[in-house]
């Protein structure tokens, strides 16, 4: 086999260029994440300012958390819809990644569920666990 000294010409392709409607998407997009999240900054200070408060209501700071919680699932969702693509895939496609996702949240809130339930119990039942925690309180340790 016979090599020869001048390797055979190698050409590069030059990236599409966006297109105007590409570009305004990814601005929208931009500027919607953007003011969501300054959304979720004033929600971040106002919890701040409302624990300076001696009394201040537990119940809208557990709202105030709840809606920044459901914010940032917002970004997510707009995020994977918008930058992964998976907004302009087939139904069967989205379902393929959706549904491990939910599973794995359901796993998540079923451990921390059973967590919950294993430390009731154990402050119920557990003799030794509440003499000793009931002494380091009454310590100040």
């Amino acid at each position: 086999m016979e090599h020869s000294a001048i390797s055979p010409e190698i050409t590069f392709h030059h990236a599409p260029t966006p297109s105007d409607e590409m570009v305004k998407r990814i601005i929208k997009t931009t500027i919607v994440l953007s003011i969501i999240t300054l959304i979720e900054l004033a929600m971040g200070f106002s919890i701040y300012f409302i624990h300076k408060n001696p009394d201040y209501s537990h119940a809208l700071v557990l709202a105030i958390k709840g809606c920044i919680v459901i914010l940032s699932l917002a970004k997510a969702f707009y995020i994977v819809s918008v930058f992964m693509h998976l907004g302009d895939e087939i139904r069967n496609m989205i379902m393929t990644i959706i549904v491990p996702l939910m599973l794995f949240i359901w796993f998540i809130a079923a451990f921390l569920w059973d967590g919950n339930s294993y430390k009731n119990l154990r402050n119920t039942y557990d003799k030794h666990f509440q003499e000793r925690t009931a002494v380091e309180k009454k310590g100040g340790h």
